[in-house]
């Protein structure tokens, strides 16, 4: 009984790291430069559209000698002026700092300067994710190495969307996720990543198979189906346009509509969290008003104007009334919070660059029931043990911290021979 209850915790444990980072904070829709650090075979870096498509493919070499970084700093130029890059992200493997260090310096070379972020991404999984079928239906002429480096990329655009491609046991953020019931584990994370998906709904003309398959009432088959229909059509104009993919019936699209967004649509609800059945009840508050869907979706002022308590009814309760006109006023939102790039201190990058005492911004990369791991940009995440999380006593570390929060901490100690860093952010200002 005692090791059921320990299995049911660590599961949890695991369930709430995922979600913490399944709903991290995306950088958006944006042209990017992604890298994946090598040394002896050398960076590989990918150019990604918006949807994250990739575009372009280069591979840089730094570590070996001048004409090799000549080409290396030649490539990155042209790479930059060719493409409108907001951001570059560079995986956070070995070598990663430096190759940061790089582009930066590049970056800053550039008459006119500008400000384009270097994201340090946490690549855990990437490697799993370039020998998958997944990863080979989306990039059959890619090797592995370039498939890795547009996971990087595609992380920083949209962490969800690219996450769920993986076994979540993949993603390194567990608790002794391999000696627990497998079954129930698996049950788990398989409940985490739908409700997250569904929780901030997928955009219908530029999702992946395997991010529509989490979405409610579609599965693996019917996702292939919708994306081939996709391919073969063109882009839906809006959500009743999914009724035309076959296979995919009436009872289907009642449970996936509200968790779908067409932004192309001309119907205003269609890029909206609202769903279909409930068209009819805002078109008749909007015809009470005497305003059209175009001036009430969106316009707090005009909302505001709306008597609820009149649309009460035996099918509509105060909840659905609360959630729809809590959607009418901001229609599409995303629950995500807004990026924001970690901030490593530039002068330390190994475990030799550590001293006793240092304050340092970190990144939580796990919590679990003894503690949470933290990335200080030195390639191995150190430990605050529970005890030292918070100024006062702290029964479980979620209740202070999660995955992807940004924390200060101070360097207690540092074991290079076993390569452990302790970690403390009590009286950490």
């Amino acid at each position: 009984m005692l090791k059921e209850r320990a299995e049911r915790e660590a599961i949890e444990v695991f369930a709430r790291n995922l979600e913490k980072l399944l709903l991290a904070a995306p950088y958006g829709e944006h042209w990017v430069l992604a890298i994946d650090p090598g040394q002896r075979t050398g960076c590989k870096c990918v150019v990604l559209d918006p949807t994250g498509k990739l575009i372009r493919t280069a591979v840089i070499n730094l570590v070996n000698g001048p004409r090799a970084l000549e080409h290396a700093e030649r490539t990155l130029a042209e790479l930059l002026q060719e493409f409108a890059v907001a951001a570059v992200a560079v995986g956070n493997g070995t070598h990663g700092r430096e190759t940061e260090d790089f582009v930066r310096q590049q970056l800053e070379r550039r008459k006119p300067k500008q400000p384009i972020p270097v994201v340090s991404v946490n690549e855990s999984g990437a490697s799993v994710y370039s020998a998958s079928d997944v990863a080979r239906e989306e990039l059959p002429d890619q090797d592995v190495t370039i498939r890795g480096a547009v996971s990087i990329g595609r992380r920083l655009q949209d962490p969800l969307a690219e996450l769920v491609k993986i076994d979540p046991q993949s993603i390194g953020v567990g608790q002794y996720q391999h000696d627990v019931n497998q079954s129930l584990l698996e049950q788990k994370l398989g409940e985490v990543v739908e409700s997250c998906v569904n929780r901030v709904g997928v955009e219908l003309n530029t999702a992946s198979p395997a991010l529509l398959a989490f979405v409610s009432g579609i599965g693996p088959k019917l996702a292939k189906k919708i994306v081939a229909h996709r391919a073969a059509k063109g882009a839906f104009d809006s959500r009743k346009a999914l009724l035309k993919v076959p296979g995919l019936g009436a009872k289907t699209f009642e449970l996936a509509a509200g968790f779908l967004r067409v932004r192309a649509s001309k119907h205003p609800l269609d890029r909206s969290a609202v769903h279909p059945e409930r068209y009819g009840l805002v078109e008749h508050m909007a015809k009470d008003l005497r305003v059209g869907l175009v001036e009430l979706v969106g316009h707090t002022d005009v909302i505001r104007k709306i008597d609820s308590a009149r649309y009460l009814s035996a099918d509509v309760g105060e909840y659905t009334l609360e959630h729809l006109m809590s959607e009418l006023a901001k229609p599409g939102r995303d629950p995500r919070a807004s990026f924001e790039a970690p901030k490593f201190r530039d002068d330390v990058r190994t475990l030799e660059d550590l001293r006793e005492g240092m304050v340092l911004e970190g990144r939580v990369t796990n919590v679990t029931a003894f503690g949470a791991f933290v990335d200080v940009g030195v390639h191995q995440d150190g430990l605050v043990h529970i005890s030292a999380l918070a100024d006062r006593f702290v029964k479980d570390p979620n209740e202070v911290v999660g995955v992807g929060d940004p924390i200060r901490v101070k360097v207690l100690g540092v074991d290079l021979d076993r390569k452990r860093i302790s970690l403390s952010a009590r009286g950490v200002a």
